[in-house]
């Protein structure tokens, strides 16, 4: 019974993965917008009706591929960390890594950081995989001794950012805190630009940008 049932399990997880991966496929073609359970399942010979058993509805399955790739993209900036060398070495090397990771994967990435897609909300499932680029990015500041940055801080972010330290369990004042908070929208707002083609006729090809900016926003943090 226990081999038959591990059997079983094993089946249900490779056909889980064709299912997900032909609709990574169809993302290409279509974008998330177009993305349809019929359409998977009839590129992979199914009825829909099977289909069902295993996403019982394409927001089911575009939550999977968000997860999905959201993990990836975190997993590249976490091995991209050597764990070694300057804060500041390790820090450039988690926004090349997270970079490569996205040109690599411009539908996936797409997916987690291009347009909302109409009718759908992300559920909490999506929460803690979206942060583990962050969290990279913190843990190189986690023990490392910061050059002080001052600044005036409106009280609601002073707050918000009183309750980021005690969450992601570093010491740091608010306004370095605010500092991350930019840095990491900088890195995301560089990618994106890149793979969306807004760099053309200014910065394309826009590696000595993204170069550039890696390093101001390591000494715009404290590193």
């Amino acid at each position: 019974m226990t081999a038959t049932r591990t059997a079983r399990e094993r089946a249900r997880a490779e056909l889980t993965q064709e299912i997900k991966d032909e609709a990574r496929r169809q993302l290409a073609e279509v974008g998330a917008h177009g993305l349809s359970l019929r359409a998977v399942a009839r590129e992979l010979g199914m009825v829909s009706s099977a289909l069902y058993r295993y996403f019982p509805s394409r927001d089911r399955l575009l939550t999977d591929l968000i997860v999905d790739a959201y993990n990836a993209i975190g997993e590249a900036a976490e091995k991209a960390d050597p764990g070694q060398g300057t804060p500041r070495e390790r820090w450039l090397a988690i926004w090349r890594g997270t970079r490569d990771w996205a040109r690599a994967h411009p539908h996936e990435y797409a997916l987690i950081y291009g347009s909302p897609i109409p009718g759908y909300a992300a559920p909490q499932d999506t929460v803690v995989p979206a942060a583990r680029v962050a969290l990279a990015l913190v843990k190189v500041l986690t023990h490392t001794e910061l050059r002080n940055v001052d600044g005036e801080v409106a009280p609601e972010l002073r707050a918000q950012a009183e309750t980021l330290t005690k969450v992601l369990g570093i010491i740091a004042g608010p306004e370095t805190v605010a500092r991350l908070l930019m840095a990491w929208t900088q890195l995301f707002g560089a990618i994106s630009f890149d793979l969306f083609g807004q760099y053309v006729g200014s910065v394309d090809p826009a590696d000595a940008f993204f170069a550039h900016s890696a390093k101001r926003m390591a000494e715009f943090v404290g590193l």
